[in-house]
């Protein structure tokens, strides 16, 4: 069973972002850039670790659309066309209480592939 479940999910087209709030009170901004670099797919994952692959180029992506799937995650399409992504309500919280880490591990792996994110 889910431990956090959301009570709100609200998409932010304009600014590119995905807004949720969870059963325990806390609320998140996620970026839309940030959703799709960090998609559960396993074209983004991989099918196995080490075998992640870096997304470039993704800071003017935004989402589309989202569906839900069951009374377990979302799954949003992408204008890039990537859609394949399934959120499990844990995934998105996790997502939203490690940004700063593993926005900065993006970061950090986007300058060790020589990558310059536009501003």
């Amino acid at each position: 069973m889910n431990k956090h479940i959301p009570t709100e999910i609200t998409l932010h087209k304009q600014q590119r972002s995905l807004e949720i709030a969870f059963n325990d009170g806390t609320r998140f901004d996620l970026p839309c850039e940030y959703l799709r670099v960090y998609s559960p797919s396993a074209e983004v994952q991989g099918h196995g670790p080490g075998q992640e692959v870096l997304q470039l180029g993704k800071e003017e992506v935004n989402i589309e659309k989202i569906e839900q799937v069951g009374s377990y995650a979302i799954q949003p399409s992408f204008d890039d066309g990537h859609d394949s992504g399934i959120y499990a309500w844990e995934t998105l919280y996790d997502l939203g209480a490690n940004y700063d880490k593993y926005w900065q591990d993006y970061l950090d792996r986007l300058e060790a592939a020589g990558h310059q994110r536009k501003a």
